[in-house]
């Protein structure tokens, strides 16, 4: 007698969804593969700490294979996947390899989107990777190394101005913690230059920053990040961004280093399913979080165009994409125990945080606005807290509370600046 296999679930993906999704069906009769380009899961949403020399990269990533070390039913796969053959149920990877499932959860995320204009991103690098991370603090220590060593006045300060395009969480949080690094962190260790001149440009095309959330808390971090010394660009859309600097409007600003927050491109997922995208390429699905017509497709997390009752989209953060992974396991563990269907994913948004530099940040948690030093503490508890380990939480902890009694870190290493690291200048 031959014994027939479980069902095999190929999960594309080891963000925020496509771990919930895994970690959510455990001990559920599966065969799950889990396929990721790289080989670490990312807590992206303090990459910004890595940028800005407060972390180091080993304390936001873990490495995907120790995460699912006890776990015999999980076969994990570093590839980059190039297509999809749903008529054959086929996952198709750069190496050629075809991998066959009856299930199949797509979890790719997303990647920076500049409105038209590729070729920006040389100039303006954005932040989703820690090799972008990596990347953003190598320049910005490399400005101020050469602005240390420049005679031009002009050039100088060209190289103490930074800009930051964007003026969502990422924006903000990497423009408040520019302008903390400046004017503290780093205050007295150069001879040549003051640091706490440094501009922080923060440039966002709306009349306000932090759009998303009520309009008394974005005006509190608007003045928070001014008493930093940011200038802030409302109004006006950035038209180019060179080696030189940035256009906005009909005004140029020298600036050596930029960094891009401003907009997101979903993943290839879409022309992998052959399916039409919405305007930022994210696969529309059903209410189940399937694919139209393809029952056993999943797509969900920043890939995904998920709408709620009202209408609203569903934000692209990451509270929503491990709700999104457990609602899908849910009905994996219910189709696999012939049981009924779950209800359609009901997003619950559990609040908005964003911290603006140290002892502050703005708090908006159903009802209750928070905003100042006891906003920055629930910030900081409330990320702890996603962060995958005890180790990790303890780490991340000590690193920030000695910053925050201290005023320095540890993190400000310039890693082998490779050609395109370091800040363009005449």
């Amino acid at each position: 007698m031959t014994s027939q296999q479980p069902p095999h679930l190929v999960v594309i993906g080891a963000g925020f969804a496509g771990l919930q999704t895994v970690q959510a069906l455990k001990g559920a009769g599966l065969r799950i593969t889990l396929i990721d380009q790289r080989n670490h899961h990312l807590f992206q949403p303090l990459l910004y700490q890595v940028a800005t020399t407060i972390l180091a990269p080993s304390e936001i990533a873990w490495p995907i294979r120790s995460l699912m070390e006890h776990r015999p039913d999980v076969t994990t796969l570093m590839a980059r996947v190039r297509g999809i053959d749903p008529d054959r149920r086929q996952v198709i990877t750069d190496d050629g390899a075809q991998i066959s499932y009856d299930m199949l959860v797509i979890a790719t995320g997303a990647t920076h989107a500049y409105f038209g204009h590729p070729e920006w991103e040389p100039n303006a690098p954005g932040l989703k990777t820690i090799e972008d991370a990596t990347r953003i603090r190598n320049r910005i220590l490399l400005a101020f190394e050469r602005a240390e060593t420049e005679p031009d006045p002009a050039q100088r300060e060209a190289l103490l101005t930074f800009g930051v395009i964007g003026g969502g969480p990422t924006g903000v949080e990497l423009a408040g913690m520019l302008a903390d690094l400046a004017r503290n962190m780093i205050r007295g260790e150069f001879r040549n230059i003051d640091t706490s001149q440094t501009r922080v440009l923060l440039i966002e095309a709306s009349k306000r920053i932090l759009p998303s959330f009520p309009e008394d808390l974005s005006a509190y971090a608007a003045r928070a990040l001014e008493r930093r010394g940011v200038d802030l660009r409302f109004g006006t859309p950035v038209t180019d961004c060179t080696e030189d600097g940035v256009q906005i409007g009909d005004e140029f600003l020298p600036c050596r280093t930029l960094i891009w927050a401003a907009g997101v491109a979903a993943s290839p997922a879409a022309d992998w399913l052959g399916v039409e995208g919405d305007k930022a390429g994210r696969v529309r699905v059903q209410s189940d979080l399937t694919v139209a017509g393809r029952p056993e497709i999943f797509v969900i997390g920043d890939t995904a165009a998920v709408v709620q009752e009202n209408g609203d989209p569903v934000p692209g953060i990451a509270p929503a994409a491990k709700q999104q992974g457990s609602h899908v396991a849910g009905i994996i563990r219910a189709r696999l125990k012939g049981g009924a269907t779950p209800a359609p994913f009901h997003y619950r948004h559990q609040g908005d945080l964003a911290t603006i530099g140290k002892r502050a940040a703005v708090v908006k948690i159903g009802r209750l606005s928070l905003k100042g030093a006891l906003a920055w503490w629930i910030w900081g508890i409330a990320h702890i807290f996603f962060l995958i380990g005890t180790r990790s939480r303890a780490s991340v902890a000590w690193n920030w509370l000695w910053t925050y009694l201290r005023g320095q870190n540890s993190g400000r290493l310039i890693a082998h600046p490779k050609p395109g690291d370091e800040p363009a200048i005449d």
